[in-house]
């Protein structure tokens, strides 16, 4: 039997690392992109589809799942992987983010948040208990810990009192883990740093969670407002409080370029709802740079997305109809525009595993951020 997670670090070039996390539903090849499938389905997108582009593993919610279909619900039907149709990794958030973004009225408290669904008011508490009770139902091969989230701007007092209380939770969300039998036995569990942009917070939260003990580690608190300069501030000095044969996750990044300078500061994983997002509203990845297949200058562009792209959506059809399937509101433009913004994101991994391997990353990350910035005219 294939090991329960193993981490492998095969290759360094600075701080960035690449190599592969081995799990039984499959390797997944780091650094690495996670599209997210928030209510079980990567949007626009069919699990083939996302798997063709070069996922090796996906990112569902525990809030959105807990309040629609219900966890129990996914359970009886044969868990997520089947449900969604998806075999291959997944990782679920504990969601906590969610719940304190957003939904109505929440009450914090040492127990957990309670809160009033988003969808019809109805209440339920979400608890580091519960948190883990839903990821064990839907399957998940990778659970966080509960944890919760103060904004960057909150005043030191509050940060440290979130973060110590994100450790409490911590510990009692791996206790909870460990009691899952069989689940636990097969999958894995990562814990997830707090401390704002204070390096001193930081360095607590990251001796608190290796005290506990985790098969992972996250960067969470971040990519909420902060700036991408605030960001690589404390990425300068946050991953390398955490252990380093263990994977480093950072947690809603990002833009192309946040996760090319992350990657530089040694991040292994990333997810983002940004390359789905962007595909339903019109705007494209590239070499280049974003681009708005809105703008009439793409009417009639016999061109590819991206010229330097082969995924198969630049290979088949045009700018110029893509352009008119976005301008007519037609499904096929969000689906074509996801698939190629997925296959984009995840050759930028490619490259960026490639890079390191090669000992090449400063001039690919060099390169990039050239070519990156000048298309978008700045």
């Amino acid at each position: 039997m294939t090991e329960r997670f193993a981490f492998t670090i095969a290759a360094t070039d600075g701080r960035a690392r690449t190599g592969t996390i081995r799990m039984q539903r499959g390797t997944i090849r780091t650094p690495a992109f996670m599209p997210v499938g928030t209510a079980a389905t990567v949007k626009a997108m069919k699990p083939a589809d996302v798997e063709r582009a070069g996922a090796d593993i996906i990112l569902g919610n525990t809030y959105h799942l807990m309040l629609r279909p219900g966890a129990e619900r996914v359970a009886k039907l044969g868990g997520l992987h089947d449900f969604m149709g998806w075999q291959r990794p997944i990782l679920t958030d504990s969601g906590g983010y969610q719940v304190m973004s957003l939904s109505d009225l929440t009450k914090r408290s040492e127990e957990g948040v309670a809160f009033k669904s988003h969808l019809d008011g109805t209440r339920h508490m979400l608890s580091p208990e519960r948190s883990i009770e839903i990821q064990r139902l839907l399957g998940s091969n990778i659970v966080m810990a509960f944890d919760e989230l103060v904004p960057t701007t909150s005043t030191r007092e509050v940060q440290a009192a979130a973060m110590e209380r994100s450790m409490r939770w911590a510990k009692r969300s791996r206790d909870a883990f460990d009691g899952g039998g069989d689940h636990a036995a097969n999958n894995a569990i990562f814990g997830i740093q707090q401390g704002a942009l204070d390096e001193s917070l930081r360095k607590a939260s990251a001796d608190a969670l290796i005290d506990i003990g985790f098969d992972g580690y996250a960067v969470g608190g971040l990519a909420v407002g902060e700036g991408q300069e605030a960001m690589f501030g404390c990425l300068d000095f946050a991953p390398q409080q955490l252990p380093a044969d263990k994977p480093r996750y950072l947690m809603g990044v990002g833009k192309p370029d946040d996760i090319v300078g992350a990657v530089e500061r040694g991040i292994d994983m990333f997810d983002c709802v940004m390359p789905t997002r962007s595909g339903r509203t019109g705007q494209a990845f590239t070499r280049g740079g974003p681009i708005n297949l809105r703008n009439a200058k793409f009417a009639e562009d016999t061109g590819p997305l991206d010229p330097a792209c082969g995924c198969p959506v630049c290979a088949t059809w045009s700018r110029a109809y893509i352009h008119h399937l976005v301008r007519a509101g037609e499904i096929l433009g969000a689906m074509l525009m996801t698939e190629h913004n997925i296959a984009f994101y995840e050759g930028l991994m490619a490259d960026l595993r490639s890079a390191i391997a090669d000992g090449a990353l400063t001039a690919f990350a060099t390169t990039f951020r050239a070519t990156y910035r000048r298309e978008k005219g700045e």
